[in-house]
């Protein structure tokens, strides 16, 4: 007999995951928009809602700095994964959504303890790399511009001159 694909569990296990791995993704955006560089606030975005297949990819955020992935295994069970470009120059950037992601994750901070929702059997060290790629094939994945937004500093200084 055939088993027939469903959606992931919407268990609080669940449904906490995905509002974290939503106000990380927030917090993601939020902190490439602070970035002049026009190329770097590029990103592809894939939201997978109609899949039949139990093991699915629910939401990816792929960026030249950041990788975010929400994702569900076959048991229904959501996950996030996560990856950032080891750049020296953008490291105010990637280390600031590493401590982001994993406080938004800790037990102390969530009602359900999703610590181990964070995957990392395997990691997106070079999102630059994987960015190109996906853009050239387009198959799955929308483009998106992040605005740009001065962080406060800066804007004062604008404001100033």
């Amino acid at each position: 007999m055939k088993q027939t694909p469903s959606k992931p569990v919407q268990s609080p296990f669940n449904k906490e995951v995905q509002t974290v791995f939503f106000k990380i993704l927030k917090e993601a955006k939020a902190l490439l928009a602070t970035l002049e560089r026009e190329e770097l606030r590029y990103s592809l975005i894939r939201e997978d809602r109609l899949s039949d297949s139990l093991s699915r990819i629910i939401h990816e955020f792929c960026n030249p700095l950041l990788y975010l992935r929400l994702e569900s295994d076959i048991d229904g069970k959501l996950s996030i994964r996560y990856g950032f470009e080891p750049c020296e120059d953008y490291a105010h950037i990637t280390v600031a959504f590493t401590r982001f992601l994993y406080k938004a994750t800790m037990r102390e901070a969530t009602s359900q303890n999703i610590e181990d929702s964070i995957k990392t059997s395997f990691f997106i060290h070079n999102p630059d790399e994987m960015y190109a790629y996906l853009e050239e094939q387009m198959k799955h994945h929308t483009f998106h511009l992040i605005k740009y937004k001065p962080a406060a500093v800066r804007r004062k200084q604008m404001k100033a001159a």
